[in-house]
C-alpha cells in the first residue's frame, strides 16, 4: 500500500490532468459541437487541467492558473461557453487539485487552497446563474427570474460547489492522515526496536561491570598480597645475599606492574574489544579550564621539572585530580575555591589538593562525601588508585580547608631507593611490622611499603604549605 500511495503522490495529479482534458475534449465533441468552435470552454479546460497537473509540484502556480481564468471569464476578456446546463460541471476539476494540495502542500499551502477555494466557489456560482453572462441567458437558463430569486439560487449553487470542494478535500486530508499514521507506526516500531537493543546493552553492560569489578577485586587482592610478601620479606631479611633480595625486589616490582596494566585493561576494554584512549597527564590542564567553566575558582602550580611517569601513574593522577574537583564542585557549590599544586622536586611527584570546607562539613563526611566521576566510590577510589600507582594519598580537613595529598614516585627504582633509606632508619622496624599485619588483613596499604610509609597528617600538610 505505501508503494502504491508513494506512486499516486509522484504521478498522480498529471495523469488526472490528462484524464480531465481527455473527458472534456473527447466525449462531448461529438455532443455539442467542435471543440475548435467553443471558445469558451478550451481556456477553462486547457487551464484547469493545468492546475491540476501542477497541484503537487507547484501549488501556488496551480491556484494562480485558476484565479486567473476566473478573472479573464468574470470580466469577459475570455468568450463565454456555450449555453449549456453541463457545462458548469467544468470547474469541478478546481476541486480535484484541491484535493491533491490538501494531500501534499505543507500547512501554510493547505490554509491558502481552503481559502482560495471558497472564493474560487462564490465566483463559479456568480457565474453559472448570472443574468450577464451568456449573452444575457446564463448557463441554467434561468433568465427569466426575478433578481431575489437569482439571489437564492446563487446561494444553492454555492453550497452545492462548496460540498463537493470539502468532498475532494477530505479524500486529501484521508490520503494524508493514512501516511501520517503510516509515519507513525514506522518509527514506533523502530523506537521499540532500537529501546529493545538499548535494554540488552544495558543488561551486557552490567554484567560486563560486574566481571570487571570481580576480576579486579580479585587480581587487586592478590597481587597486593603478592607485593605485600616480597616487600616485607626483604625488609625484615636484610642480611640474606643481594640475590634473593633482588629476588624479591623483582616479585615485588612485578606484581605492582601487573595491577597497574590489568586496571588500564579493565578500564579501557569498550565493547568492541579495542583499548580506549586513556587520560594523561596533558589532560590536566583542559580538566581545569573546564572546571572554571563550572564556576570553580581553581590556582593551578608547578614546581620542579616534570617527570614522565607511566600510563598508569598517568591516569591515576588525572582520575585523582578529576575527583577532587568533583567533589569540591559538589559539596562547597559554584564559586568554591581549589589550590592545585604539582611538586616535582621529590623522588616523586607529589600532589596537594585544597579546597574551601562548606560551613555544614564534618569530618566523619569527609572520606564518603564525594563520587567519583567515573566509579562513584569518593575519596576510598581514590586512595585505592594511588595505591595501584605505587604510591598512597591521605585526606582530610585543615580547618577551613579540606586537603588531599598524593604521593606517586617515579618509576620502581625510585621507589625501592625511597624504600630502602627508610629500611635504613630506626623507624624502618616499625614498618617492617605494619607489613607483616598487613599480610593478615588485606593489602590495600602494601603496594606502599615500596614507596615508605605515608606520613602523619601534621606532615602532610607542612608539606603542603612549604
Amino acid at each position: 500500500m505505501e508503494q502504491t500511495l508513494k506512486l499516486v503522490r509522484q504521478w498522480g495529479a498529471p495523469v488526472a490532468a490528462v484524464v480531465f482534458f481527455a473527458l472534456w475534449m473527447g466525449p462531448y465533441y461529438g455532443l455539442y459541437g467542435s471543440f475548435l468552435t467553443d471558445q469558451g470552454r478550451i481556456p477553462a479546460v486547457v487551464a484547469i487541467s493545468l492546475a491540476i497537473a501542477v497541484s503537487v509540484r507547484w501549488p501556488a502556480v496551480s491556484l494562480g492558473i485558476v484565479g486567473a481564468l476566473l478573472a479573464l471569464l468574470s470580466f469577459r476578456i475570455l468568450g463565454p461557453m456555450a449555453a449549456v446546463a453541463v457545462q458548469w460541471q467544468i470547474f469541478i476539476g478546481v476541486f480535484v487539485a484541491l484535493g491533491f494540495m490538501m494531500w501534499t502542500a505543507s500547512t501554510r499551502w493547505r490554509t491558502i487552497a481552503v481559502a482560495a477555494n471558497i472564493v474560487f466557489a462564490a465566483v463559479f456560482a456568480y457565474l453559472v446563474l448570472s443574468r450577464s453572462y451568456g449573452m444575457g441567458g446564463g448557463w441554467m437558463w434561468v433568465h427569466a427570474l426575478p433578481q431575489k430569486t437569482m439571489v437564492s439560487y446563487w446561494w444553492l449553487c454555492f453550497a452545492v460547489l462548496l460540498l463537493i470542494a470539502a468532498g475532494c478535500a477530505s479524500v486529501g486530508i484521508a490520503l494524508r492522515l493514512y501516511e501520517e499514521r503510516g509515519s507513525l507506526s514506522v518509527a514506533r516500531n523502530l523506537a521499540q526496536a532500537s529501546l529493545k537493543e538499548t535494554e540488552i546493552e544495558l543488561v551486557v553492560e552490567q554484567e560486563r561491570t560486574r566481571i570487571a569489578r570481580d576480576l579486579h577485586d580479585v587480581l587487586a587482592h592478590s597481587l597486593a598480597v603478592i607485593a605485600a610478601q616480597a616487600d616485607g620479606t626483604r625488609y625484615l631479611s636484610q642480611d640474606q645475599p643481594k640475590a634473593v633480595l633482588d629476588a624479591l625486589e623483582n616479585i615485588a616490582v612485578s606484581a605492582r606492574h601487573a595491577l597497574v596494566d590489568a586496571q588500564r585493561v579493565i578500564e579501557g576494554v569498550r565493547d568492541d574489544g579495542l583499548v580506549a584512549p586513556q587520560p594523561r597527564l596533558t589532560d590536566v590542564g583542559p580538566l581545569i579550564e573546564r572546571m572554571r567553566q563550572g564556576s570553580l575558582k581553581v590556582q593551578h602550580s608547578e614546581t620542579g621539572k616534570p617527570v614522565d611517569l607511566g600510563g598508569g601513574q598517568q591516569l591515576a593522577v588525572f582520575r585523582i585530580v578529576q575527583e577532587c574537583l568533583t567533589n569540591a564542585l559538589k559539596h562547597g557549590g559554584r564559586g568554591t575555591a581549589v589550590r592545585l599544586h604539582l611538586d616535582w622536586s621529590g623522588p616523586g611527584l607529589t600532589l596537594h589538593v585544597a579546597s574551601a570546607l562548606p560551613a555544614s562539613a564534618s569530618i566523619g563526611g569527609s572520606d564518603d562525601g564525594g563520587s567519583a566521576a567515573r566509579v562513584g566510590r569518593g575519596i576510598p577510589g581514590m586512595r585505592e588508585r594511588a595505591h595501584l600507582a605505587g604510591g598512597w594519598l591521605t585526606s582530610g580537613p585543615d580547618g577551613e580547608q579540606f586537603r588531599v595529598t598524593v604521593f606517586i614516585p617515579y618509576g620502581s627504582h625510585a621507589a625501592s631507593r625511597s624504600a630502602e633509606e627508610a629500611a635504613d632508619k630506626e623507624a624502618g622496624l616499625a614498618g617492617a611490622a605494619a607489613a607483616g599485619a598487613a599480610l593478615t588483613e588485606a593489602a590495600p596499604t602494601a603496594p606502599a611499603l615500596a614507596a615508605a610509609a605515608p606520613p602523619s597528617g601534621h606532615e602532610l600538610e607542612g608539606a603542603g604549605r612549604g
